[in-house]
C-alpha cells in the first residue's frame, strides 16, 4: 500500500532508517470497548488506533519502541520477523504489557533480547516479569530479556541511541533521538535541555492525546506549538484518543504536520551517521 509510506528527501548514496508506526492509539485503543462515537464506528482505517508503539529499522537493525499490550497483533499485521532491542519509555501498562511476546522472537533469534530504559521502568519491569529471571515452574516459553538501565547517549551494533527526559505529568520518563529521528511519546512538558537535544531533525513524532487539554499529556495545540518550536522537516502525531477523527483534524494542520496512523512507515537518510 503506497499510501502508507512517507520519504523525505534524501540522496541516491544514503541509508536509510525507516520508522514503522505499529500503533498510534491511548491506553484504550481505538475504537474503545462498548463506544458508539463517530470516531470509533469509522469506516476509515486510519481511525483504527492500537496502543502506540514503533519500530525503527537502521542498516537492518530492528529496534522496537515500547511492547504494549497488542504487541502480538501490531508484529503479524506489519509482518515483524526480528527484534534485536527495545526502548521503553515508561512503565504505563499500555507500553509494557506485551513484553511476553518477546520471546516468539527469542525462539526464531536463538538469542536474548537487550531492553533498554530509564531506572524506574527497568526495575518496574524486573519486579512485573520477575518470572523471566525466576519461573515458577519448569516447562514453557520463558522470553529471555536483558533489562538495561540508561541515562546518556549509548551505542547499540554502531547505532547512536540517546535518551530525551520529557514530563509525562509528575514523572520523568524518556523519549529517544536515533540520528535526526525523535520519538516523544506520552508527554506534557519537554525541559529546555531536552528541546536543545531535540533540534536538528528530519522526522518528529510527538504525542498528541486530543482537543481539550490534559494533566499528563499535550493537546493538539499543545503539540503543534511545540513542533514549531522544535522545527523538524516533518512532524507526525501519536497516541490519539477517539475524540480526533483523523480527516478532520489532519486537514487543519499546519505543513510539515499530519496524524500519525497504524502502518504508516516514515523513510529518512540516516547517511551522515557513523
Amino acid at each position: 500500500m503506497n499510501d502508507l509510506k512517507t520519504d523525505l528527501p534524501m540522496n541516491s548514496e544514503s541509508t536509510a532508517l525507516t520508522i514503522t508506526i505499529l500503533g498510534s492509539g491511548t491506553s484504550s485503543g481505538i475504537p474503545v470497548i462498548a463506544c458508539d462515537c463517530k470516531v470509533c464506528r469509522s469506516s476509515n482505517p486510519r481511525n483504527r488506533r492500537l496502543r502506540s508503539s514503533a519500530l525503527v529499522d537502521v542498516r537492518g537493525v530492528k529496534i522496537l519502541i515500547d511492547t504494549g499490550p497488542d504487541l502480538r497483533q501490531q508484529c503479524l499485521e506489519n509482518d515483524i520477523r526480528r527484534i534485536d532491542a527495545v526502548l521503553y519509555t515508561h512503565e504505563h501498562a499500555d507500553h509494557i504489557f506485551g513484553c511476553d511476546d518477546l520471546r516468539i522472537f527469542n525462539f526464531i533469534q536463538e538469542q536474548e533480547i537487550p531492553a533498554f530504559g530509564h531506572a524506574r521502568t527497568i526495575g518496574h519491569l524486573k519486579k512485573v516479569y520477575s518470572y523471566f529471571t525466576n519461573p515458577f515452574q519448569n516447562g514453557g516459553g520463558v522470553p529471555k530479556v536483558a533489562f538495561h538501565e540508561v541515562s546518556e547517549a549509548f551505542d547499540f551494533q554502531g547505532i547512536p541511541i540517546e535518551p530525551i527526559p520529557v514530563r509525562h505529568g509528575k514523572l520523568e520518563i524518556f523519549g529517544y533521538r536515533i540520528g535526526s529521528f525523535a520519538y516523544i511519546n506520552d508527554c506534557s512538558a519537554i525541559p529546555d535541555r531536552s528541546l536543545e537535544r531535540l533540534k536538528g531533525l528530519k522526522a518528529l513524532i510527538l504525542d498528541a492525546l486530543r482537543y481539550s487539554p490534559h494533566p499528563t499529556h499535550f493537546n493538539l495545540d499543545e503539540a503543534v506549538q511545540v513542533a514549531q518550536q522544535l522545527g523538524a522537516e516533518r512532524t507526525f502525531f501519536t497516541h490519539i484518543t477517539h475524540d480526533v477523527d483523523h480527516s478532520e483534524a489532519n486537514g487543519k494542520l499546519p505543513n510539515g504536520m499530519e496524524l500519525a496512523f497504524d502502518g504508516l512507515e516514515i523513510a529518512i537518510d540516516f547517511s551522515s551517521y557513523p
